[in-house]
């Protein structure tokens, strides 16, 4: 492939990670919007968001090993044709079950074939140096759909209809497929590998029971049961639907052993797992996007919610957060040469941790607009150092006949950092919030022993997060005098604060506890490798 067309190559490859990215970044600020548009809560909305994350995660792997067997280049362009589908379906959504059929399962079946096909493609068409500033595009391209999505996602909701977005990531699927020229694929040798359909099936099961005992936690409650639809031996249900989704991963790993002995293709090649800089560059990736996805969650929430900004000034401001992970993608691939890739992840880690502490010191009645936008630009400083390093890490440490696969991994680990930081923060967002609140509630002095009960019987049926108008209003339909409603909802105006700084704070202890994981990140500064079959010890030596 001459150099003008592997570049080309590279842009429409890249094209894809920037609409999968822009995707989830619309729905964040839009979340208001979406709330109102079908009917629905914040909570439903959140499972939405989270489910699309979790389909990707529960299908890279089986997407990535498709791409084995069909051909990388196929395969990504099919999973594109998918991907334009689900988004039509999501532009004309009449209900959110429909929003939920398109979005999270057919554009995320989609992503699950796009985007390990992108990584391995991306890995065999460069080497050394030229692998380390094409993975620092695709985390550029990243950025970039990160800065567009709130501002365009928040001025097309505000102005027109969120709809609109979806329906002009249908224009852009069809412009990359018209461009399926410029991707090349290298002859392979050899068998193509069969799919592991019973490992398959079982790790989705397994992914899916987990994320969704996490998701439903806030409902369900974590012991004593809250609002489940069953209980089981007289406890919540989350615990034992989390515990079944661990032991269908083990059973998925037990099976993947099982094939390999008796010499049948695995999904995953348990080897894989088992190199320390792999294995590091993936429990990094997880860290990094359930820190990301957590606080693109709870930061609308505060903005939306709680200041009351529409979409449009949602994503305005967010705009520092997108610019920086822009500027910082694009640029960490060449910090990666002076430095190392362990140096420079643990810099962007003390980088986040000092944006979560700034963030927290933010997050009052009163939004102090110039001190969110430093903590905010602070963050995707952090965020976007981290992009320039994980995808060349995880690709770097495989070799050529398992780029799928390291690429399924590596979305995997993606993914599942996104669906535990919707789920997880967002459970303990709505946990705190109901904790402060009833705390709240039965310390103020102003509140009579019948308020203090109806609040109590209305946390128990359920807690959301609404804005203190909602709340005020469902305290004058109860019949309360104006003061103990005043009284209700400051308590309540209050709570939402003390949620939000636990969720915040939550991913400050995500962060520091990511230090852990990376002693077996690269050492060594990133350098060319002349030859083709040795950019995993050049470009990691």
């Amino acid at each position: 492939m001459d150099t003008v067309r592997r570049w080309r190559a590279l842009i429409v490859l890249g094209t894809a990670q920037f609409l999968m990215v822009l995707d989830t970044s619309v729905m964040n600020v839009s979340i208001s919007r979406l709330v109102d548009d079908f009917d629905t809560d914040v909570t439903a909305i959140q499972a939405v968001i989270t489910f699309y994350a979790l389909v990707m995660a529960a299908f890279m792997i089986t997407g990535g090993r498709v791409g084995d067997m069909l051909g990388r280049r196929r395969v990504f362009l099919t999973g594109m044709a998918v991907y334009g589908t689900g988004s039509a379906l999501t532009a004309v959504a009449p209900t959110l079950w429909v929003l939920a059929v398109g979005w999270s399962v057919v554009e995320g079946l989609g992503a699950a074939l796009v985007l390990p096909a992108m990584a391995a493609l991306v890995a065999e068409s460069y080497h050394g140096r030229d692998r380390a500033l094409a993975y620092g595009v695709i985390g550029g391209l990243a950025g970039a759909g990160i800065a567009v999505g709130p501002l365009l996602g928040g001025w097309v909701t505000t102005y027109l209809t969120w709809r609109l977005v979806f329906a002009g990531e249908v224009v852009v699927v069809i412009a990359v497929l018209c461009f399926h020229r410029v991707i090349v694929e290298s002859a392979r040798e050899g068998p193509r590998p069969r799919l592991d359909a019973v490992g398959a099936g079982i790790s989705a099961v397994g992914l899916g029971l987990g994320v969704l005992g996490v998701l439903q936690s806030s409902t369900w409650g974590w012991v004593q049961p809250r609002n489940p639809p069953f209980t089981v031996l007289g406890f919540a249900p989350t615990l034992f639907v989390i515990g079944a989704g661990v032991a269908f991963l083990a059973v998925f790993v037990r099976w993947q052993r099982h094939r390999e002995k008796v010499g049948s293709e695995p999904l995953v090649h348990l080897s894989l797992l088992g190199r320390p800089t792999l294995r590091s560059g993936l429990m990094t990736l997880v860290s990094q996007n359930l820190i990301l996805l957590g606080l693109f969650f709870t930061i609308p929430l505060y903005l939306q919610v709680v200041q009351g900004f529409d979409a449009f000034e949602t994503g305005l401001r967010l705009l520092p957060v997108s610019a920086t992970m822009l500027v910082a993608s694009m640029a960490g691939s060449r910090l990666g040469r002076m430095a190392s890739p362990r140096r420079v992840v643990r810099f962007a880690l003390a980088t986040l941790t000092v944006a979560v502490v700034w963030l927290l010191a933010t997050i009052d009645p009163v939004i102090d607009d110039a001190q969110f936008a430093g903590a905010m630009a602070v963050l995707g400083l952090g965020m976007g150092l981290l992009a320039s390093q994980l995808g060349n890490v995880v690709q770097s440490s495989a070799g050529e006949a398992e780029r799928s696969e390291a690429g399924g991994l590596q979305f995997t680990a993606q993914n599942l950092g996104s669906a535990l930081g919707t789920a997880l923060i967002g459970s303990l967002l709505i946990g705190a919030l109901a904790h402060a609140f009833t705390t709240q509630v039965e310390e103020n002095p102003q509140l009579s022993e019948e308020t203090r009960r109806q609040a109590g019987v209305a946390l128990e049926a359920g807690i959301t997060f609404l804005s203190t108008d909602q709340v005020r209003a469902a305290a004058e339909r109860t019949g309360l005098p104006p003061s103990q409603v005043d009284a209700v909802t400051d308590s309540y105006a209050s709570a939402q604060l003390d949620g939000l700084k636990a969720a915040i704070l939550a991913t400050g202890g995500v962060t520091l506890a990511s230090f852990l994981v990376t002693p077996d990140l690269p050492a060594g500064r990133t350098r060319r490798s002349g030859r083709p079959g040795a950019d995993v010890r050049g470009a990691l030596s």
